[in-house]
């Protein structure tokens, strides 16, 4: 799809680069700050820092709702895959669950409570225009930079299926008992699928019956035979001074 004036040795630099560094952002974002960090407590970063990521990641990436996100995930660990749950329901197969990626089912209750949820920056991130507005942004600086309006829009939907298959994965896949492993026998449905693609692909949220059985715990694996790297990533901001474990997260 890259058009002549590109070339495709550059073309494919470029979608490479796109969808490399808006998948890691995204992740680290919303998988290692916003799920770890303030949905479970389990990480303490530096407020600045959450709040660059949050106004970076949703303007120029892959937008997320913080606050609608952090209220569906906890309703999801309080009612996982039993009534009440937003994300996915035992019985649900996989065209429900991926139109529920989309429609998720309507919240009961909110739990999204945090003082940060208040600042002027999640207040404006979270708001429906910001969110059609930054997306429609993003893409438009995307299409300057190619100046193609169909390999941009290649690279730009692209991105999005791969988002797609990411939440399929975290909803649907770890959250039925025929695929992955169980490590703890509790009520719900969670597996760990402790493949690198999928680990790496989701920033270990693919270690669901860990998380589960341990929301709290600041790492989703559980033995030192799991490859972990959203735990990578945490390590490495701890080395740059941008979290330090709380004491839930460190139990």
């Amino acid at each position: 799809f890259s058009p002549s004036h590109i070339g495709p040795w550059l073309g494919l630099a470029i979608g490479a680069i796109y969808f490399v560094g808006s998948w890691f952002v995204c992740g680290l974002y919303l998988s290692s700050v916003i799920h770890m960090g303030i949905a479970h407590r389990a990480l303490d970063y530096k407020p600045w820092f959450i709040k660059s990521l949050t106004v970076f990641n949703n303007t120029f990436g892959l937008y997320v709702n913080p606050v609608t996100w952090v209220n569906r995930h906890r309703l999801h660990h309080k009612f996982a895959d039993h009534p009440g749950d937003p994300n996915k329901l035992a019985a649900d197969g996989f065209w429900r669950t991926l139109r529920l990626c989309l429609l998720p089912y309507k919240c009961e209750a909110n739990l999204a409570n945090d003082a940060i949820f208040k600042s002027w920056t999640f207040r404006m991130v979270s708001n429906p225009v910001y969110a059609v507005a930054s997306q429609v942004f993003n893409f438009w600086l995307l299409l300057l930079l190619v100046r193609d309006l169909r390999f941009a829009a290649v690279m730009w939907c692209v991105l999005r299926v791969f988002a797609i298959w990411v939440n399929m994965v975290q909803n649907y896949w770890t959250h039925d008992r025929r695929y992955g492993y169980r490590r703890y026998e509790d009520r719900d449905n969670a597996m760990n699928i402790g493949s690198w693609l999928a680990v790496t692909a989701t920033f270990s949220a693919c270690l669901q019956n860990n998380h589960h059985h341990s929301p709290g715990l600041l790492r989703l694996s559980h033995d030192e035979s799991e490859y972990d790297f959203g735990f990578l990533t945490v390590r490495a901001m701890k080395k740059l001074g941008l979290v330090k474990a709380p004491p839930k997260g460190a139990e």
